[in-house]
């Protein structure tokens, strides 16, 4: 389960990374979006992480 979890994160960060990349020059109010997305795409994917490290220790 969290296996897909992570997976999901990575390829949802990807995608958000292509399209802020290959987007315009200028940055409107739709790449601001994409940018707090992408950062919050990050920040679940490191307390999913952290989640998943302080429950392996409480099983060891």
């Amino acid at each position: 389960m969290m296996k897909t979890w992570k997976k999901f994160v990575v390829v949802a960060c990807l995608l958000l990374f292509a399209f802020a990349a290959f987007g315009c020059s200028e940055e409107g109010p739709m790449e601001k979006t994409g940018k707090k997305i992408d950062q919050a795409a990050e920040d679940a994917g490191d307390a999913a992480k952290d989640a998943g490290d302080a429950a392996k220790k409480l099983f060891e």
